[in-house]
């Protein structure tokens, strides 16, 4: 039996990656639950609230006011009627996932799954399913590793906004719901840290006196371990409860966040003899991420990481929403291979409607990245990062939510390794089919070079560069890859 963690940094610092997160590279999400109702796009259940965002007119518009017509109501709304996880996992591995994650909570307060802490939850409101109980069955049945998202640590603060009222036209100073007394469980009682007037909160406020909902975070975070166990947790956010993402280490505002942490990982340990659980955060910091996975939301790192890491991403919007154009599959591809390069992992959300089915755009790029992976899944899966993942001068965009497609050349690659070999991925086929790569040394000889999907190829090593001749018709549109058997 492993050695417990403790509630610290000093001890969960102690944390070492299990092997099949570094492994599986590629994990699908499901950011889904009753945000996903009116199709219109994250942060529905906040924005709803803020007159004249353009939340607020759809929604007085499609359902009405929100004094009469709150989010309580839009919850009631979900009934996730078409949703078979059992036939989504069968897509999702064919895709290449090999781990899945689902949402528990978003900011909005409603949980998906039946929970003894908070009443608005997919059991008894909406769906009356445990939806995190069947994503979990269903991931138990194809053999993934299954995680689970919490957003709660933000949301007393997020959603201040449903204490509110209009301060202009037909509803003038009419107070939101979130007003009503009724609802105060699930709208937060957290009057005494807005300033619905100034349209602001008081986060050092709350931060530091709001004890009550800092244990409810931890007894919640204690139920979702209990009752799936799962192997990856995710906050949405840096580690509950410091001040922002530059809090010293010592500030007494983590503890809390710290114990979840460990009791994630020593709930792993009584149940394999070992840890094998994933916690993942979002502050950058070495200090603070070496408790577990860092998170990189929409974006990623400039160069190899010595610790893994993931990126988590989306096809379009984090919840479903009409207006959102999705990134093609070439793109996703992309992606995936300079991440991976650099010792990360992507996870990727696959966009769901109100009733649990994804669009027929959604399967498709799912058959597309099937495809893919049935041609260069070995240069993937069990991977390891190599000397250096790059060569050429195209660079991905390093800049917080942005995602461009890069513009590659014949000249970019990237690399991973495993044992004696080499992968080096064509981020643009040559049109003239011949590859070359310079960034062996003199002592990295190559006797063999295959093309994934293809075979052998000839190939020439001198004078430290390594010129391959490619077949005409390549293997995939997409990203191609070259093994490199090293002697």
């Amino acid at each position: 039996m492993a050695k417990k963690f403790e509630a610290s940094f000093d001890s969960l610092r102690e944390y070492q990656c299990p092997d099949w997160f570094r492994d599986a590279k590629f994990g699908i999400w499901s950011h889904w639950g009753p945000q996903s109702v009116p199709m219109y796009g994250d942060w529905y259940a906040r924005n709803m609230y803020i007159q004249g965002s353009d939340q607020y007119r759809y929604h007085i518009r499609h359902y009405g006011h929100p004094s009469k017509f709150g989010y309580k109501d839009i919850c009631a709304l979900w009934k996730a009627e078409n949703f078979d996880p059992d036939a989504l996992m069968d897509l999702y591995v064919k895709a290449g996932a090999r781990y899945f994650v689902g949402q528990a909570m978003h900011h909005d307060h409603f949980f998906n799954y039946p929970s003894q802490l908070n009443r608005f939850n997919s059991m008894q409101v909406g769906p009356h399913k445990d939806i995190c109980g069947l994503w979990k069955a269903a991931a138990d049945k194809h053999g993934l590793p299954f995680g689970l998202t919490e957003h709660l640590g933000a949301s007393f603060s997020w959603w201040y906004t449903n204490k509110g009222h209009d301060t202009w036209g037909p509803y003038k100073d009419v107070p939101y719901d979130g007003n009503d007394p009724a609802y105060q469980d699930f709208y937060h009682a957290n009057q005494e840290h807005c300033n619905v007037e100034q349209g602001s909160f008081d986060p050092n406020s709350w931060y530091t006196s709001n004890e009550k909902f800092r244990k409810y975070w931890l007894a919640v975070m204690k139920e979702l371990i209990d009752r799936y166990q799962p192997d990856l947790l995710y906050s949405d956010g840096g580690v509950p409860f410091a001040l922002n993402l530059e809090a010293d280490p010592s500030d007494p505002n983590y503890r809390l966040g710290l114990e979840a942490v460990s009791y994630l990982y020593n709930t792993s340990i009584d149940k394999y003899g070992e840890n094998r659980a994933v916690y993942n955060q979002k502050d950058r910091r070495p200090e603070i991420y070496r408790i577990g996975v860092l998170d990189i939301e929409k974006s990623q790192l400039p160069d190899i990481l010595p610790h893994p890491w993931q990126t988590d991403t989306c096809i379009g919007n984090w919840f479903y929403d009409v207006r959102q154009e999705y990134k093609r599959p070439g793109h996703i591809v992309e992606m995936l291979v300079d991440i991976i390069s650099k010792n990360g992992t992507m996870l990727l959300n696959v966009l769901q409607k109100p009733d649990g089915t994804i669009d027929d755009e959604a399967v498709w790029i799912l058959e597309e990245l099937a495809k893919w992976f049935a041609v260069c899944s070995e240069g993937v899966y069990g991977t390891r990062p190599w000397r250096i993942s790059t060569e050429g001068d195209t660079r991905t965009v390093i800049q917080g939510f942005t995602e461009t497609a890069a513009d590659w050349t014949p000249s970019d690659y990237r690399f991973t390794q495993k044992g004696k070999t080499v992968y080096a991925f064509l981020m643009r086929a040559p049109e003239n089919r011949t590859a070359v790569i310079k960034s062996l040394l003199p002592e990295e000889q190559v006797q063999s070079v295959r093309l994934l999907g293809e075979g052998n190829v000839p190939f020439a090593q001198n004078f430290g560069t390594l010129t391959i001749k490619l077949p005409d018709t390549m293997p995939t549109e997409y990203v191609n890859c070259l093994a490199l058997e090293l002697k």
